[in-house]
């Protein structure tokens, strides 16, 4: 029986990476409603373990934008937002009650790690239902240290990603997912269906590839996979990740 489509699954079906955007700017009051909503994400043991920083000076922006990429979107866009993955309430939460805050265990990691993934894709969600649209900046890792070091993180946090986000100026194709098929497995890890399913997906991202609006390209998503996974991705992660006191044991 076919399922009748609703306006939240609409939603969520209808995502694209937003990169131009109008010159109307984001109000405070729409990021505070955003931002209530997102807080609304579950959360491992309550525990909250993020902040996210707004970035409005010009030169700071200027700079990440050189840093991830460039992504020149960073400084255009109305609003960008970094997401930091942050033990430091929870410290001071353990010191209000004369307690010392276990220290760079990898399982902290995961969680605050976790925790800022779910507020920011509510984060995404909400400004898109109001009517934005946005794009993750991952290249902020580029440089984690820089970045901290410009927005004055502090230790026992740092940041996952950024988040540009306006109301759009062009409106792209949503990119295909993998097959349901290729994901889901029933009781076991099951391997049976999985050459059929990716031959299937490249030929699908094969033609999206060679039909969308800008930067036509002649690429299937496991010869895009190979290229990417075949390459040492971001190798300063572990020693910086290490320095900012996480994922020590």
């Amino acid at each position: 029986m076919a399922i009748r489509m609703n306006p939240t699954i609409e939603l969520l079906k209808s995502h694209r990476s937003i990169r131009k955007f109008k010159d109307t700017p984001v109000g405070d009051q729409t990021l505070k409603t955003i931002l209530e909503a997102a807080q609304c994400a579950a959360t491992s043991n309550h525990v909250q373990a993020y902040t996210v920083i707004r970035v409005n000076d010009e030169k700071i922006r200027r700079e990440i934008a050189r840093l991830s990429g460039p992504q020149t979107w960073v400084e255009q866009a109305p609003l960008f937002l970094v997401f930091c993955a942050d033990l430091n309430r929870l410290e001071k939460a353990c010191s209000r009650h004369t307690k010392k805050m276990a220290q760079g265990f990898a399982e902290q990691f995961v969680v605050a790690t976790v925790d800022t993934a779910l507020l920011a894709q509510n984060t995404m969600i909400a400004a898109e239902s109001l009517g934005l649209g946005g794009v993750y900046i991952g290249g902020i890792r580029n440089d984690p240290q820089k970045v901290c070091d410009l927005l004055q993180i502090p230790e026992k946090a740092y940041p996952v990603f950024g988040m540009c986000l306006g109301y759009p100026d062009h409106d792209p194709p949503v990119k295909p997912r993998l097959p349901v098929e290729a994901i889901l497995k029933t009781d076991r890890y099951d391997r049976e269906n999985e050459n059929s399913c990716l031959q299937a997906y490249d030929r699908v991202t094969n033609t999206y590839y060679q039909t969308r609006d800008s930067n036509l390209k002649d690429q299937t998503w496991t010869g895009q996979m190979a290229e990417f996974m075949s390459k040492k991705i971001r190798p300063h992660m572990k020693s910086f990740l290490k320095n900012r006191g996480f994922f020590i044991r």
